[in-house]
C-alpha cells in the first residue's frame, strides 16, 4: 500500500483523486489490448509465469495460521471498549520474511503420505508472489468480521436465552457462505469485465509489487521491514500503559475535570457521553478502534468526514437538543440505549412475552413508547439519507460510465490482456461448484432457522426472501463498488422490510438482516478477492479453494472465540457489573441489541411509522436523494474546478455514521492523526509518507494486538486487573455527561432539574 503513492506519482496520477475516468469505445487498439482503465494500466503488471507453484505447503501453513490468528484477534477485540480491527495488511507484511525463512531452511525432499502414492514438497523453491497473494486471501477471510456472531451475543448476553451451539454454528457458516452463489452468478460480469476494475485492489497490487521488489537499505535509514519491526516493538511495549496500568488515558476529557458539578459542561466535554469538545486520548486503539486506521484513508475523504462530523456533532445535535426536539432533554445527549417516557432505561421485558419471545401489545399499551437519545434518532435519519445519497451520487456522477460499462460487459466486446492471460493459462472454476455450494448452504440456512425448535424465529420464507434481496442487490451494488469504491449497506433496508412484514420477532429481524445484508456483502468481498487474483494471475480454482477454506476456518474461529468469551467472562457486555478496569463492555453488540429492540421487538411502524415518535426521520430519504444534486450541478458549471468533484455527499452525510459505537473521542483522535499524516506529512514529506505511512499503520495495529493478548492471558484472565487507583477506571470521569436535563426527570446518580 505504501508504494501506491510513489508508483502512481511516477506516472503523474494523483493517488488522492477519486475515480474519474470515462470509458470510451474509441480507445486506441493498444489501450484496449491492455486495459481500458488508465489506473489499471499504470498499476497492474501484464506479465505472468504460470509455472509458479501456488497451493504449496507454505501457503497452507501460513494461510490457515494467519486466517485463524486474525479471526481470533478481531473477535477478541470486538467485545472490548475499543474494538480494534487487525487488518490483513499486518499479515501481508509479516508473512513475507517468514515465507522466505521457510524457503531457506525447510527440506526440499518430497514427503510421501503414509499408505498412499501422493507426495508433496515442503519447499518447492523460493517463496513467490502467488503464494503471498493466496496467504493474504486467507488473511482477508480472518480480518472480515462475522456479523452472525452479534446474534449469538445478544441472545446469550442481553436476552439471556439459550441457543443450541449447532444452530449458532450453522447460522454463522451459512450467512458467511451464501455469498458464493451470487459471486458465481455474477463473476463473469464483475470480475472478467475490464470495466469492473475494483479500485481498492490496486492498492494491494502495488503493495505486493513493492514487497517483492529488491529493496536496498537507504543510507542512515531503514528498510520497510526494519521500520515495521521497530514500530511493532514500540507499540507492543507502550500498550501495557493504556491497556493495563492507566486505562483512563483511552479517553481524557479536561472540561469535565474543571466543571465537576455541571451537567451541561460535561455534556459538552465528555468524549464518551457527549460532544467531546477538547477530549482526546493517548492510545492507538482509541484512534483506530471503530473507524479503522486513519493512515489508510485518503486526505480528501478525511476532509469530507470532518465536515460531516462537525456538522452533525457540533451544529445539528446541539440545536436539536437545546431546542428540546423530540423531548430530547428527557434523555442523555448521546446514548445508543432505548428509554421510556419518564427518561428511564426501557424495560424490554414488559413488552416482550418471555414464553413466546415476541412482542406483547398489551404490555406495550400499558407501558410506554420507545424513545431514543437525540443523537441516536438523528443518526438513524442520517443513515436513511446516506443510503439515498449513495444511489443519487452514483447515478449523477457515474451513471453514464456505468451504463456504458454494463453494455460493453454484457456484449463481451472487450477482453483486456488480463482476461486473455487468465483464459489462456488457467482453467476457470466450473459453474456447478458455485451452484452446488449455494444449494448446500441454502439447506444449512433452512436447517438453522427451521430446526432446533425454531430458536431463531425466522421461517423458511424469510430465508428465501432475504436471499432474493441479496440476489437482487448484488449486481447493482457490485457495479457501484467495482467502479466507485463505495458500497451501500443494506442493513437498514432489510431491518425495515422484515420489521413491517414480520413484526415483534427480534431474532427473526436480526437473522433476516444478516441473511440479506451479509450474504450480499460477502459476495462483494469474494468478487473483490477474485479480481485481485485476476490482476495477480492466480489460478481461479486455487482462489476458490483458498476462499472456501478461509471462510470455513474464519467462521469457526470467530464462533469459537465468541462462545468461549461469552461463557467464561463474568458480566461480559454489562459495564455496570464488570470489575474496575475490565474492558469487556461490548459497545458494538450493545448497539446491535438496541437495534433488535427498535426494529424487531417494537417494529418500525411504532418507531418511524405513524404509531411512533420519529416519523419525521423519513424525510431524510428525500434529503439524501437531493443532497448530491447541487454538487453535481456545480461540477458541470465549473468543470475546471476539480475540488468540487471531491465533495462527496454520501461520505459527508455518513461522516458521523460510526457513532455509536464510536464516540466523540474516537473521532477527535482519528481526525487529528489522519489530517497530520495524510494532509500535512503527505504534502510536506511525500517521500517519507510513500515509504513508511502504511507500514506504520500495520506496525501500530500489530503491536497493540499482541500486547492485548499477552496481558489478557497473563493477567486479566486471572482477574488481576491492575493496581486500584483513579486511572484504572475505563472511563473519562464525566459522570454527569449522560444525565438528562428536563425538569422533574429522576435518574440514579444525576441531579434533578426544577
Amino acid at each position: 500500500m505504501n508504494s501506491t503513492t510513489s508508483f502512481l506519482q511516477s506516472k503523474k496520477l494523483d493517488p488522492e483523486a477519486p475515480p474519474s475516468y470515462v470509458p470510451s469505445t474509441e480507445l486506441e487498439v493498444e489501450e484496449v489490448n491492455d486495459s481500458p482503465i488508465e489506473q489499471v494500466r499504470l498499476t497492474v503488471s501484464i506479465e505472468d509465469n504460470p509455472k509458479l507453484p501456488c497451493l504449496t505447503f507454505r501457503t497452507w501453513v501460513l494461510g490457515i495460521t494467519c486466517c485463524a490468528l486474525l479471526s481470533f484477534l478481531n473477535q477478541f477485540f470486538g467485545y472490548r471498549q475499543n474494538a480494534l480491527v487487525v487488518s490483513s495488511v499486518s499479515a501481508q507484511i509479516v508473512v513475507l520474511p517468514i515465507g522466505r525463512l521457510m524457503a531457506t531452511y525447510l527440506p526440499k525432499k518430497a514427503v510421501r503420505l503414509p499408505g498412499t502414492k501422493w507426495s508433496f514438497s515442503m519447499n518447492p523453491g523460493p517463496f513467490n508472489l502467488k503464494e503471498h497473494v493466496l496467504i493474504t486471501i486467507f488473511a482477508n477471510s480472518g480480518s472480515s468480521s462475522v456479523y452472525a456472531v452479534d446474534i449469538l451475543t445478544i441472545i446469550k448476553a442481553f436476552y439471556y436465552r439459550p441457543i443450541h451451539p449447532l444452530a449458532a454454528m450453522l447460522l454463522t457458516l451459512s450467512t458467511q457462505m451464501l455469498g458464493y452463489g451470487w459471486a458465481g452468478i455474477f463473476r463473469k460480469f464483475l470480475v472478467d469485465s475490464p470495466y469492473m476494475w475494483w479500485p481498492a485492489n490496486l492498492v494491494q497490487v502495488s503493495l505486493f509489487r513493492a514487497l517483492h521488489e529488491h529493496e536496498k537499505r537507504p543510507k542512515r535509514g531503514l528498510t520497510r521491514l526494519q521500520f515495521f519491526l521497530l514500530v511493532l516493538v514500540s507499540s507492543f511495549a507502550y500498550y501495557i500503559v493504556p491497556n493495563y496500568l492507566f486505562p483512563s488515558i483511552t479517553a481524557l476529557s479536561f472540561v469535565c475535570w474543571i466543571w465537576k458539578d455541571s451537567v451541561t459542561a460535561q455534556q459538552i466535554g465528555s468524549g464518551l457521553k457527549g460532544l467531546g469538545v477538547g477530549a482526546f486520548a493517548i492510545d492507538w486503539s482509541t484512534v483506530a478502534g471503530f473507524l479503522g486506521s486513519p493512515l489508510a484513508t485518503p486526505g480528501f475523504a478525511i476532509i469530507n468526514i470532518l465536515v460531516g462530523y462537525v456538522g452533525v456533532v457540533y451544529v445539528l445535535i446541539p440545536i436539536a437538543y437545546w431546542t428540546n426536539m423530540f423531548q430530547a432533554k428527557k434523555y442523555p445527549l448521546f446514548s445508543s440505549h432505548v428509554f421510556d417516557d419518564q427518561g428511564l432505561p426501557y424495560n424490554v421485558s414488559i413488552v416482550l412475552n418471555q414464553t413466546l419471545f415476541e412482542f406483547d401489545l398489551e404490555g406495550y399499551n400499558g407501558y410506554s413508547r420507545v424513545n431514543l437519545s437525540i443523537f441516536f434518532a438523528f443518526l438513524y435519519g442520517l443513515s436513511f439519507a446516506t443510503l439515498a445519497a449513495t444511489v443519487s451520487h452514483v447515478l449523477l456522477f457515474h451513471g453514464r460510465s456505468i451504463w456504458q460499462q454494463s453494455k460493453a460487459s454484457f456484449e463481451d466486446k472487450f477482453g483486456d490482456v488480463h482476461t486473455r492471460i487468465m483464459r489462456k493459462n488457467y482453467d476457470p472454476v466450473p459453474q456447478w461448484w458455485f451452484y452446488s455450494l449455494m444449494v448446500l448452504v441454502t439447506g444449512l440456512a433452512m436447517l438453522a432457522c427451521e430446526g432446533f425448535g425454531r430458536q431463531l424465529q425466522l421461517p423458511y420464507w424469510g430465508v428465501i426472501l432475504a436471499m432474493s434481496l441479496a440476489f437482487l442487490f448484488t449486481l447493482p451494488v457490485g457495479v457501484i463498488t467495482a467502479t466507485t469504491n463505495q458500497q451501500p449497506g443494506l442493513n437498514v433496508i432489510t431491518e425495515l422490510i422484515i420489521g413491517y412484514i414480520y413484526p415483534g420477532k427480534p431474532l427473526a429481524n436480526v437473522a433476516f438482516k444478516t441473511y440479506g445484508y451479509i450474504s450480499m456483502s460477502q459476495a462483494i468481498m469474494f468478487l473483490s478477492d477474485f479480481k485481485l487474483g485476476h490482476y495477480m494471475k492466480i489460478p481461479p480454482k486455487s482462489m476458490f479453494v483458498v476462499q472456501l477454506v478461509g471462510t470455513v476456518v474464519a467462521s469457526s474461529v470467530y464462533f469459537g472465540t465468541a462462545w468461549w468469551l461469552l461463557t467464561t467472562v463474568d458480566y461480559i457486555c454489562h459495564p455496570e457489573s464488570l470489575p474496575e478496569g475490565s474492558p469487556w463492555t461490548c459497545p458494538g453488540d450493545d448497539v446491535f441489541y438496541n437495534a433488535s429492540v427498535i426494529w424487531g421487538v417494537v417494529s418500525p411502524l411504532r418507531m418511524f411509522g405513524r404509531l411512533g415518535n420519529y416519523m419525521a426521520m423519513n424525510y431524510f430519504f428525500l434529503i439524501g436523494a437531493l443532497a448530491p444534486v447541487p454538487v453535481w450541478i456545480l461540477s458541470r458549471i465549473y468543470p475546471e474546478k476539480k475540488w468540487i468533484r471531491l465533495i462527496n455527499m454520501p461520505v459527508i452525510l455518513g461522516g458521523a455514521g460510526a457513532m455509536p459505537p464510536a464516540r466523540a473521542v474516537n473521532y477527535n483522535c482519528w481526525l487529528a492523526v489522519g489530517i497530520l499524516f495524510n494532509l500535512v506529512v503527505y504534502r510536506k514529506y511525500k517521500g517519507w509518507w510513500a515509504r513508511h505511512n502504511y507500514v506504520l499503520s500495520a506496525g501500530l495495529d500489530a503491536g497493540v494486538a499482541f500486547m492485548a493478548i499477552l496481558s489478557y492471558f497473563a493477567l486479566q484472565f486471572r482477574n488481576i486487573n491492575g493496581i486500584g487507583w483513579w486511572g484504572l477506571e475505563l472511563d473519562d470521569h464525566c459522570d454527569l455527561g449522560g444525565c438528562p436535563t428536563a425538569p422533574g426527570i429522576k435518574v440514579d446518580n444525576c441531579p434533578v432539574f426544577n
